[in-house]
């Protein structure tokens, strides 16, 4: 009989923290190419790349929302070869083929039938986008308030470019996909419903007596949300909200949308977005994720001294991805632990003392930071003449770059502190400190990924949580 051994803790730390992922090569050239095939067709496409490197420091790679290749279009035969896998998608007469890319953050690839080929990009609003290209005359397919609306913008020497508008509809035909309740089909909400629970969940309360108060009010809105206007709508709306709240905080962050704005863009090049959280709500947070439709990924773990762990989770429609931090021991690893409760313990490490001090990253504070995909140089340069620091670079890996803008300084509820200093979980010096100088609240995330790299720098992230911590940063 063969005895299996028993993994050390090491090993089973090892285990739960792989990173699946790894630089793509092979399909990154490829898509570099079919890029720079159409550029140099389409003049509007070409002038328009130009001017978002220059104006935005964003590359137009990392907007591309999907390529459409007609019959005789030879990158169709090369796809394969490079990872691409081929799947069908939609319904009834509106079946299209569709070539997907698990292995890395790539567009998707289009079969249509006709001579052209077709380059489209994402945009937070079609009418943004052309109204600040002057393009007032330009049709737009789908209704306002639809879950997808785009526009063709120009078309040259076979090449047609697109502007692309979703809403929790990852799918390509107008009436397909619109988003699912109670694993149904929803067509296109009525407006009336989407405004209002759009408003309601930006004014959605964050403050009261007990954070689980908070989870159970902001529950009884999505679910209100999801029976209205399905799962995957609600889930656009919720993070429209997120990131509208933090960008009030922050103010790199609307120094930088409204750089956006100028080209009509929005932050449909949003990478991920990261939640700080107490050990006492982090089951509630991925909770709620959950109920929105997101899947866990990998998770992530520092080490010992450094005492956190992260859930990364993701939203298989809207793409939206959730890097969620939490102070973590190394046993707890072995747990489920976005699913089994952490117990309390007295220690705070660096997320839990910014939950401490400014609140949960889903109630009171909200995000810690919104990390957006640039030309890495660029944005670094652009912003620093608009009098904005970026903090030295956390990852700078051939195909992974990363940075944080200087910290947004946040002043601390004095009941907050003194609630710590009782408790001696932070010094008397430490109080005298939070309540004359504050403590760092928010970042915008400088990102660069290149070979289609999905994954995360758990060393780097380690080293920027440690720097972040408000106790270092007095």
């Amino acid at each position: 009989m063969t005895m299996t051994a028993t993994p050390s803790a090491s090993e089973t730390i090892a285990a739960l923290t792989a990173h699946t992922w790894s630089p793509q090569p092979e399909p990154a050239k490829l898509v570099h190419r079919l890029l720079n095939e159409c550029l140099q067709r389409c003049a509007f496409a070409a002038d328009l790349s130009q001017r978002m490197l220059d104006q935005t420091g964003t590359r137009l790679l990392d907007w591309i929302d999907h390529f459409a290749l007609p019959p005789s279009d030879p990158f169709r035969s090369q796809l394969g070869h490079v990872g691409y896998e081929l799947e069908a998608t939609g319904a009834n007469e509106s079946v299209e083929h569709v070539w997907n890319h698990a292995g890395g953050m790539f567009p998707r690839v289009r079969e249509i039938s006709g001579s052209s080929r077709q380059l489209a990009i994402k945009v937070s609003s079609v009418v943004d986008f052309l109204s600040a290209h002057r393009l007032f005359t330009i049709p737009i397919d789908g209704l306002p308030f639809s879950s997808l609306r785009r526009a063709k913008v120009s078309a040259e020497n076979n090449v047609e470019f697109w502007v692309v508008e979703r809403h929790g509809n990852n799918h390509f035909g107008l009436n397909e996909g619109i988003g699912t309740r109670n694993g149904h089909p929803v067509q296109n909400a009525d407006p009336l419903l989407l405004a209002q629970h759009g408003e309601a969940l930006r004014l959605r309360r964050r403050q009261f007596a007990t954070d689980a108060e908070g989870f159970e009010y902001a529950n009884d809105l999505i679910d209100l949300a999801i029976a209205d206007l399905g799962q995957d709508r609600a889930c656009d709306l919720f993070f429209a909200a997120e990131r509208e709240y933090w960008e009030r905080r922050n103010h790199a962050g609307r120094v930088q949308f409204a750089r956006q704005e100028r080209l009509g863009l929005g932050w449909a090049n949003h990478d991920h977005h990261t939640y700080r959280s107490s050990r006492d709500s982090f089951m509630s947070l991925i909770a709620f994720l959950e109920k929105l439709g997101f899947v866990c990924r990998e998770r992530f773990y520092a080490g010992r001294e450094a005492g956190w762990g992260a859930q990364v989770i993701e939203h298989p429609v809207t793409g939206v991805t959730i890097f969620a931090d939490v102070d973590l021991s190394p046993e707890e690893l072995a747990q489920d632990f976005s699913h089994e409760p952490l117990p309390p313990r007295n220690e705070l490490g660096t997320v839990g003392l910014w939950c401490a001090l400014h609140g949960e990253a889903f109630l009171q504070a909200g995000m810690h930071h919104l990390e957006c995909q640039f030309d890495f140089a660029a944005t670094r340069d652009q912003l620093k003449q608009a009098g904005i620091e970026t903090m030295p670079p956390f990852t700078d890996y051939p195909y992974l770059r990363q940075a944080f803008t200087r910290g947004e300084t946040w002043p601390v509820d004095p009941s907050r502190v003194e609630r710590l200093r009782a408790a001696t979980r932070i010094t008397d010096q430490q109080a005298q400190q939070f309540l004359a100088n504050g403590a760092l609240g928010s970042h915008l995330e400088i990102l660069q990924r290149d070979d289609g790299y999905k994954g995360f720098n758990q060393k780097g992230i380690n080293e920027i949580i440690a720097a972040t911590d408000p106790r270092r940063a007095q």
